[in-house]
């Protein structure tokens, strides 16, 4: 958690600075959710992650340096240069980059399950989405199939308080986003999202029913989005005594406290984990910005799919294509 804000921290200061340039979507606030939702996953299980989910990509193994080739642009990120921000997964990794538009990561997460499935492999996936991303028909459609085909899904909904600039009490009439989960016949659970060790519990449960050919779950984690839909965004529509009063649940805060409180770090364990994720931090920021920045002759690469020449039609027949 402490890696996936301080990333993020320095990634605002480098947009700021004109440095980074592009979108700027950050995760401050959800910190407890996207660590401890990704925390129980094995190591053959798939990660269908959006744009707010660095603490899942830091769990799953992606580096700062790694991370931070991506912002920059650099020839040597993973979509090198073509992209910025957390459009990043890797072949071989279990991350799957992800797709702009919100929700439509859903059915790609119930795709690879299914495709897992059919692989013999008993593989859990988990995809994340914001609170206003569930109006979405991609959402429900992607609950549907994977309910009906019971397969091991884990489907978070980030309740930041906020889609954009829509406060929650004008998006939905239900009392809790986790009560769609009976219209499609799977369980759902809300747990407070600042809490890193209820989320992680629930996850874990998550898990548990899948492995066993119980079906997917949809898990709602209320937690507040700290910062605007990006960073183009003043967050002014947001009440500042609303904002004031959800970082007294800050999900770092209250984990330091909860290791403390049961004898697992003391606070100068604490501030020497800091210092060394922040010495990680601006080491991976050297050597992204040394790293050089794509060719324009590579604008092509890995954007068509090079087929051979020859093709065949419906009829039967081979026709030689011109070369």
């Amino acid at each position: 958690m402490i890696t996936s804000r301080r990333i993020e921290r320095r990634v605002i200061d480098l947009y700021r600075q004109g440095i980074i340039t592009g979108g700027c979507y950050t995760g401050i606030g959800n910190e407890a959710t996207s660590v401890a939702t990704a925390f129980p996953l094995a190591e053959h299980d798939v990660l269908v992650p959006t744009h707010r989910d660095m603490g899942s990509h830091v769990v799953r193994g992606h580096t700062p340096v790694q991370i931070m080739q991506q912002y920059l642009k650099r020839a040597t990120g993973q979509t090198r240069g073509k992209d910025s921000s957390l459009h990043m997964g890797r072949e071989g990794s279990n991350i799957v980059g992800m797709i702009s538009h919100l929700a439509h990561m859903a059915p790609v997460a119930v795709g690879v399950a299914l495709a897992e499935r059919q692989l013999g492999r008993n593989s859990c996936v988990l995809t994340t989405v914001g609170d206003g991303a569930t109006s979405l028909g991609d959402f429900h459609e992607a609950l549907n199939f994977a309910a009906v085909q019971k397969l091991p899904v884990l489907f978070v909904i980030v309740n930041n308080q906020y889609a954009y600039s829509t406060p929650v009490s004008l998006q939905y009439a239900c009392d809790k986003l986790s009560d769609r989960a009976a219209g499609y016949g799977m369980p759902g659970e809300t747990v407070d999202g600042t809490d890193a060790v209820e989320v992680y519990d629930a996850a874990r449960r998550a898990y548990t029913r899948g492995r066993r050919g119980e079906g997917p779950t949809l898990i709602e984690s209320v937690t507040m989005r700290a910062r605007g839909h990006s960073e183009h965004d003043d967050f002014k529509y947001v009440p500042s005594d609303l904002l004031e009063a959800w970082w007294r649940w800050d999900p770092i805060e209250r984990f330091e406290r909860y290791l403390e409180e049961h004898h697992v770090m003391t606070a100068e364990e604490r501030r020497s984990v800091g210092e060394d994720v922040d010495h990680e931090i601006e080491r991976a920021i050297d050597i992204a910005r040394a790293d050089p920045m794509p060719t324009p002759e590579s604008g092509a690469d890995g954007v068509y799919r090079y087929w051979e020449p020859r093709w065949t039609v419906p009829s039967g027949e081979d026709w030689e294509l011109e070369p």
